[in-house]
C-alpha cells in the first residue's frame, strides 16, 4: 500500500511506527459556522482513508480536532453579541449532526482547543527555553529564522517568503513572517492565565499540541485539505520538530481544492453551499460517491449536474442491493450456483485502493461488478442464495464499509397493495406501451421516477416486477 506524501512529493509504501497501530490526525473545523462542501470532501476522503486501513487490518488511532477559540468565533460572538463559547458549542453540535449525516465515522478523539491549554502554555515554553520563541509585551512569537528547515513541507524558503509574502506588517515581530504562538488579552476576548500574562493561543500551536497530546510526537498521518500545507501545517512542523528534535509526521496526505461551476467557492461570489444544504436534496451516499469519483489529491469542479449523475449512479448500487436482500428473504438453498468470480473484484478493488487510495477505479471496479451480477441474474431463473449472500458481502466490504456509498439498512422491503399496487400497474402497462412506440425516453423516465420514490423494476422475459424498497 502506497501514498502520495506532500513532503516527498512522491508515492511511499505505507509503514506506520509501530504497525499495525497507525495514529491518524485530521485538522477539523473551526466551529463558527456551518461547514462547506469543500470541508465536507477532506472530512469524507480522510474517513474513506481511515475505513481502508481498518479493512487492511490497522488499528487505527484516529484524532479530529474542533477550533473553538478563533478570531472568527470572536468576531461572530461581538456580532452577534453572545458569548463565544455559545457560539462554539452550537456549530459543534451542528457539525457533529452533519457529518454523521455524511456517514463520516466517529473519530477516536474529539479534542478542543479550550480544553487544552496548559498543553500548549507548555509546548510553548519548551520552543521558549529553546530561544526559538520569543516574548514581547505578553505575545509570543515563532522565530522561523531559528528553525533552519522552515518551508521544506510547502517547498518555499524563507527569501522567497519574505520577499512576497502577504504578511500583516507588525512592527514587534523581528520578522514579518515570524508567526503569533500566544495572543496577548484584549479587552472582550476570551482570555487564560499563562507565564506572559492573560492571552489565548495561536492557531497553529493548537494541532501541535493536541496532536503530541493524543497520538505521541511523530504521528504516521497527518491530513488536511491542501489550503492548509502553507501556513499551517508548515508551522506545525517548525514547531513540533523545533520543540521535540524529531520527525513530526511520515505521512502528510492533502486534499484537493473543490470549486463550484468552474469558480473558486466563496461567500461574496454567492456560491457558498454548506453540506447541510446539500443534504437536504440528496443522500449521504450520492454525495460520497460524487467525491469517490474523484482522485482525491485533484481539483474537483462541484454542479449539480454531476451531482445529479451521481444520485444516479447511486440508484443503481441500491437497485441491486435490493434484488440482493430479496432473494435472499426467498432462501432459495435448491437452485443453480452460476459461475461468478467474486474473489478477481476483491483484488482488483484492492489493488487500486492500495495504489494511493484511487477511489475512482475502486468505484469503476464496483460497477462493473454491479453490471455483471445483473446480467447473471438476468440470465438464470432459480439461483441459489448462496450467490446473492457471496454479492451482498463484496458490496458491504467495499461498497457500504469503506466508501460508505451504501447502506444495506436502508432497503428494508415492505409489500404494498391496494390502490398503490393499481397505480403503479397502471404505469407499467403505460411503460410498456410506451416502449412498443420505441419512446424509451419517457419509458425511462417512468422507471427513474418510480424509482426516486423506492419502486424498483426488474425486466424480465416475462415480463416486469416490481417491489417497494
Amino acid at each position: 500500500m502506497q501514498f502520495y506524501n506532500t513532503f516527498s512529493k512522491s508515492k511511499e509504501v505505507f509503514e506506520p511506527v509501530n504497525p499495525p497501530n497507525v495514529t491518524f490526525y485530521v485538522c477539523g473545523p473551526t466551529i463558527y459556522d456551518y461547514f462547506h462542501i469543500g470541508n465536507a470532501r477532506s472530512f469524507i476522503m480522510a474517513d474513506i482513508l481511515r475505513r481502508y486501513l481498518e479493512f487492511k487490518g490497522y488499528h487505527v488511532k484516529y484524532v479530529m480536532n474542533l477550533t473553538d477559540v478563533d478570531d472568527r468565533i470572536i468576531k461572530k460572538s461581538i456580532d452577534e453579541k453572545k458569548p463565544s463559547g455559545e457560539i462554539s458549542n452550537f456549530y459543534a453540535e451542528a457539525f457533529f449532526e452533519d457529518i454523521k449525516s455524511l456517514k463520516v465515522k466517529p473519530a477516536t478523539v474529539y479534542p478542543k482547543a479550550t480544553q487544552h491549554i496548559d498543553d500548549m502554555i507548555k509546548l510553548i515554553q519548551e520552543l521558549e527555553d529553546k530561544e526559538i520563541a520569543y516574548n514581547v509585551d505578553g505575545n509570543v512569537f515563532y522565530n522561523v529564522s531559528k528553525f533552519n528547515d522552515y518551508g521544506k513541507l510547502s517547498g518555499k524558503n524563507l527569501e522567497e517568503l519574505s520577499a512576497g509574502a502577504r504578511v500583516e506588517i507588525n512592527e514587534i515581530k523581528k520578522n514579518p513572517l515570524d508567526f503569533a504562538l500566544w495572543k496577548k488579552a484584549k479587552e472582550g476576548e476570551p482570555s487564560w492565565n499563562s507565564p506572559w500574562g492573560k492571552g489565548r493561543p495561536g492557531w497553529h500551536i493548537e494541532c501541535s499540541a493536541m496532536s503530541s497530546k493524543h497520538l505521541g510526537d511523530t504521528i504516521d498521518i497527518h491530513a488536511g485539505g491542501n489550503d492548509l500545507i502553507f501556513p499551517h501545517h508548515e508551522n506545525e512542523i517548525a514547531q513540533s520538530e523545533g520543540a521535540h528534535n524529531h520527525k513530526f509526521v511520515k505521512y502528510w496526505i492533502h486534499f484537493g481544492f473543490l470549486n463550484i461551476n468552474e469558480e473558486k467557492m466563496s461567500k461574496s461570489l454567492g456560491n457558498f453551499l454548506t453540506a447541510r444544504e446539500i443534504l437536504k436534496k440528496y443522500t449521504a451516499e450520492s454525495i460520497r460517491l460524487f467525491f469517490a469519483q474523484t482522485y482525491y489529491g485533484g481539483p474537483l469542479n462541484f454542479s449539480f449536474d454531476l451531482l445529479k449523475a451521481a444520485e444516479k449512479g447511486s440508484e443503481k448500487i441500491f437497485n441491486l442491493a435490493a434484488i440482493i436482500e430479496t432473494e435472499i428473504k426467498k432462501d432459495n438453498n435448491v437452485g443453480i450456483s452460476p459461475e461468478f468470480d467474486i474473489k478477481y473484484y476483491y483484488d482488483e478493488f484492492e489493488k487500486v485502493m492500495d495504489d494511493d487510495l484511487n477511489t475512482p477505479q475502486a468505484v469503476a471496479i464496483i460497477f462493473d461488478f454491479i453490471r455483471n451480477a445483473n446480467k447473471v441474474i438476468a440470465d438464470y431463473d432459480n439461483i441459489n442464495v448462496s450467490f446473492f449472500h457471496d454479492l451482498k458481502k463484496f458490496l458491504k466490504d467495499t461498497a457500504q464499509s469503506i466508501l460508505g456509498i451504501l447502506d444495506f439498512e436502508k432497503l428494508g422491503l415492505k409489500e404494498s397493495s391496494g390502490l398503490d399496487d393499481k397505480l403503479i400497474e397502471i404505469l407499467l402497462s403505460l411503460r410498456i406501451k410506451l416502449k412498443k412506440e420505441k419512446n424509451f425516453f419517457l419509458a425511462d423516465q417512468i422507471r427513474d421516477d418510480l424509482n426516486k420514490l423506492g419502486i424498483v423494476l426488474k425486466d424480465t422475459k416475462e415480463g416486469t416486477t416490481y417491489k417497494i424498497r
